[in-house]
């Protein structure tokens, strides 16, 4: 197994997220080293020095590649520490906390809620009418299973990944919360409700289709001032934080 680490300009490193994207979308490390930013992924057979090249352009500095053991996947999860977003902590199950915590095990997967668009979603969440919720491409689940602790009924979560959905559901059972969870692509017939959450990528929103139930749609993976639009729906609010952002949509 080898870990990719792509050095770019921090100046420069959320245009190189974007252009890195294909790279990177189905999880990266990031890393500040100074004026350095390091987005890091693992695989057996990682692309070449080109490759990456040719997606970051100007804003590459180094790549660096180094061996890992087979702890690699999991071995991230040891800086885990608590997040609070919204009207929750979450924490892994291996860190002592409060009774009201939302107890989160990411599993293989960056589900932990540290990253910015997790946090924005989550704080949305807490502000909207309780309905009936689909969070489509739910990770580790914490988004719905916030939904569903919110007072969102019934809860319903999609993910492509069925090692993922496994873990969803686990932790929707640890939280002592009733979500649906299933396994599907997002781009091809997802679960409706009256909201939607989707913390997805880029490419992904884009390839949406948006069933007529769905009334409001909270959408992130999105960088700062990056526009995104759905036919029928009108932006009611735009929320940054760290260099991204999270929209709500509402059918107009």
């Amino acid at each position: 197994m080898i870990r990719l680490g792509i050095r770019v300009r921090a100046e420069d490193a959320e245009l190189a997220y974007a252009r890195l994207e294909p790279l990177l979308a189905a999880g990266a490390e990031e890393v500040a080293h100074g004026d350095v930013v390091e987005f890091a992924v693992y695989g057996e057979a990682p692309p070449s020095d080109a490759e990456v090249a040719a997606l970051a352009g100007d804003a590459l500095v180094e790549v660096v590649r180094s061996p890992v053991d087979s702890g690699w996947a999991r071995a991230w999860q040891a800086h885990l520490t608590p997040v609070a977003a919204g009207a929750f902590t979450i924490r892994p199950p291996w860190l002592e906390g409060g009774p009201d915590d939302l107890v989160i095990d990411p599993g293989p997967s960056f589900g932990a809620a540290s990253h910015p668009t997790t946090r924005l979603c989550l704080e949305l969440l807490g502000e909207l009418g309780r309905t009936g919720l689909a969070d489509w491409g739910c990770g580790s689940g914490v988004l719905a299973i916030a939904g569903a602790r919110l007072g969102f009924a019934p809860v319903v979560a999609v993910e492509l990944d069925a090692a993922a959905a496994h873990v969803a559901r686990r932790n929707a059972a640890r939280n002592g919360v009733d979500v649906e969870v299933l396994v599907g692509d997002v781009t091809v017939d997802p679960p409706a409700a009256e909201t939607v959450v989707a913390n997805l990528t880029l490419p992904l929103l884009r390839a949406l289709r948006v069933p007529a139930g769905v009334r409001v749609l909270v959408a992130s993976g999105l960088l700062a001032r990056e526009p995104f639009a759905v036919p029928g729906f009108a932006e009611r609010e735009r929320r940054e934080l760290d260099g991204w952002a999270a929209i709500v949509l509402e059918r107009a």
